[in-house]
């Protein structure tokens, strides 16, 4: 009997030191994914300069993209919602709805992306290939983020501002017409 007892006692001390371990070795999984911190901003790049908002102080280029990521995000979002209310439960009006949003979201991922390429091949010199590799990985990074229709248009809704900024610091560089942004800030 005293032996079962010494067994119990010695399992219960392994299983415990095993999963303490185990819970060690997560938390230094978790650090050793943890993403390094962004580069210090590039002197050349042009900054934002709208108080309140959110894109204040960053380069214009990293937001223009960030912009152009989720609302290419939304284009995709819209677009499965659209098959689904054309295929999994047929819906003409809400197909004909979503598939609008959709090649209107996809214009204005556009506009921000033109931006984003533009301002960096005037900031820093680099290739339109260069500057779309460049872009691309911020714009992909911030489309990720968002999971569904709402988070994604919740994260549009500084946009319209931003780009209406551009447009009136650097008119060559932003160049979509007024009706454009208009049509950025209210997807129909």
């Amino acid at each position: 009997m005293r032996r079962i007892g010494i067994l119990i006692v010695a399992l219960v001390v392994t299983l415990a030191l095993s999963t303490a371990e185990g819970a060690q070795n997560t938390r230094k999984r978790e650090r050793e994914r943890a993403p390094p911190p962004p580069p210090p901003p590039d002197k050349r790049d042009r900054l934002v300069t709208a108080p309140g908002s959110p894109f204040n102080g960053r380069p214009y280029w990293q937001s223009m993209a960030q912009c152009g990521g989720v609302y290419f995000k939304l284009n995709n979002l819209y677009s499965l919602a659209a098959i689904q209310a054309r295929i999994v439960k047929p819906d003409p009006a809400a197909n004909t709805q979503f598939t609008k949003k959709s090649d209107s979201a996809r214009r204005v991922a556009t506009a921000f992306f033109d931006a984003a390429e533009r301002l960096l091949v005037a900031d820093r010199g680099v290739g339109r290939e260069e500057a779309m590799l460049t872009y691309d990985a911020k714009a992909t990074e911030e489309g990720d983020r968002h999971k569904t229709i709402e988070t994604a248009e919740q994260a549009t809704k500084p946009c319209p501002a931003l780009y209406q900024t551009c447009r009136e610091s650097f008119a060559k560089i932003c160049p979509e017409p007024a009706a454009t942004v208009g049509a950025i800030g209210a997807l129909p």
